[in-house]
């Protein structure tokens, strides 16, 4: 039988909803580890000393239009939805900007080489960075899952302030909303204006 092909823009209505498993309870309050990460603009970028607020989407990858998807990927709970997400962060951005997001990055364990021509493609206006060696996700003990030999982070969102993370969003479903989701954080935390 031939793998289903499929449009990474539209996600099944069906898709299974992921739970809070508590494996991303740890993350909020914690410095990031000093660690350069390679990003699709061809630079290393090591996130822990970046001044200011940042926000990294980190999802467990993206596909390509008209390649199969790994085994069971929509039967796995949170995995769909890498684009719509990604499209999520590109269209908010300047909403982002404007609520005081100095950086925006994607993350996922994909290598950079992969990720370059999603950013393309998608004509995202910020980097993604890639921990295809794992040494980020090892560091601040991540929740992953696996499919078809493949290390996979779970789907989160992050603020980080200089260094810190001070908001986890996890899990996060359905993917094509997470932007919407940090952005009525920000929102909420800059109060009535």
């Amino acid at each position: 039988m031939p793998p289903v092909l499929h449009n990474p823009l539209v996600l099944p209505e069906d898709l299974p909803v992921p739970q809070d498993d508590g494996a991303a309870r740890h993350l909020s309050g914690r410095r990031l580890p000093d660690l350069a990460l390679s990003a699709t603009s061809g630079e290393a970028v090591n996130i822990a000393k970046l001044a200011g607020r940042s926000v990294i989407y980190v999802y467990p990858r993206t596909g390509r239009p008209g390649q199969a998807l790994p085994t069971g990927w929509d039967a796995i709970p949170g995995a769909r939805g890498c684009t719509p997400q990604s499209c999520g962060f590109r269209d908010h951005f300047a909403e982002l900007k404007a609520q005081g997001v100095d950086h925006v990055f994607g993350l996922s364990t994909q290598d950079a080489a992969y990720q370059r021509e999603v950013v393309e493609r998608l004509h995202l206006p910020f980097m993604v960075l890639s921990d295809a060696d794992l040494k980020l996700t090892r560091a601040l003990d991540l929740p992953t899952f696996s499919v078809d030999g493949m290390t996979l982070l779970k789907r989160m969102a992050w603020i980080i302030d200089d260094g810190t993370i001070t908001k986890v969003f996890y899990p996060v479903f359905p993917p094509d909303k997470s932007a919407e989701e940090v952005l009525a954080w920000l929102r909420l935390q800059a109060g009535p204006r």
